[in-house]
């Protein structure tokens, strides 16, 4: 059977691991102890054939440390779930639901860094949804479900039609000179800028995965295009808020 130590044989690698990339080796090992669907941690912490190698003992206490947080992280964020009655009182867990589609280390790793995006940052119109497209890997379809929030929620905000759509619809929206949702206290340069900021996004985030598949392997990356799209949303609720606040569009620059 393979062991933990069979994985990681040297204790200072095991202690320079994080508790979730410990957590990965561990949920991997998890198959191969089960008992009609059940394991326990202690079994994979140290096999009980007395035989096999493991690790020295002055290292042993700061080892099961490591484990102990591991094996936390993964209880933590509902990877292993105590078993049902009294087995789970005596220390035998499960795999939980969100495990069983954590089958592979991409599929892991698309987990941990959905965990690791500060969610606060996140608009509330788009933050469930993003998040969950993160924890699935689908970084592509979390930028596109953010900046086409971004399109419709313009839309909405400056009373604009359907047919107003995309780049042509930011312009018209953020118009530095009739724009519905445009600033007229702003300076001109700076209300033309607001404009080209909103054309240049949508242009660059939305309609490429409109139109076609995009691939997108870089979860930072992603994660900054889904905070760009949360800021323009916070700009279009302010602008909506000001602009029912006076009851009517912004008024025109002398």
């Amino acid at each position: 059977m393979t062991t933990l130590f069979a994985q990681i044989p040297d204790a200072d690698v095991l202690l320079s691991l994080a508790p979730e990339q410990l957590g990965k080796v561990l949920l991997r090992l998890v198959p191969r102890y089960m008992n009609n669907g059940m394991f326990h941690a202690q079994s994979i912490n140290q096999p009980a054939q007395g035989h096999l190698p493991w690790y020295p003992a002055f290292k042993r206490g700061e080892v099961d440390i490591a484990l102990q947080e591991a094996w936390l992280w993964l209880q933590l964020n509902l990877l292993v779930v105590p078993a049902s009655g009294t087995n789970g009182s005596n220390g035998w867990f499960t795999l939980g639901r969100r495990a069983r589609a954590l089958d592979t280390d991409a599929a892991f790793d698309a987990f941990t860094s959905a965990l690791k995006f500060p969610r606060e940052l996140v608009h509330p119109r788009i933050r469930d949804k993003v998040w969950l497209r993160f924890a699935e890997g689908d970084l592509a379809a979390a930028v596109l479900h953010a900046f086409h929030q971004v399109e419709v929620r313009v839309r909405d905000a400056a009373q604009l039609a359907d047919t107003d759509i995309g780049v042509n619809l930011m312009r018209k929206a953020f118009n530095d000179v009739d724009g519905p949702l445009s600033d007229m206290n702003a300076p001109a340069s700076e209300r033309k800028a607001l404009a080209e900021l909103f054309a240049a996004a949508i242009g660059s985030y939305k309609n490429p995965h409109s139109h076609r598949d995009v691939d997108i392997r870089n979860p930072l990356e992603a994660q900054e295009m889904v905070i760009l799209a949360s800021h323009l949303l916070g700009i279009v609720d302010a602008r909506e808020a000001a602009r029912g606040a006076t009851g009517s569009a912004p008024a025109q620059p002398v």
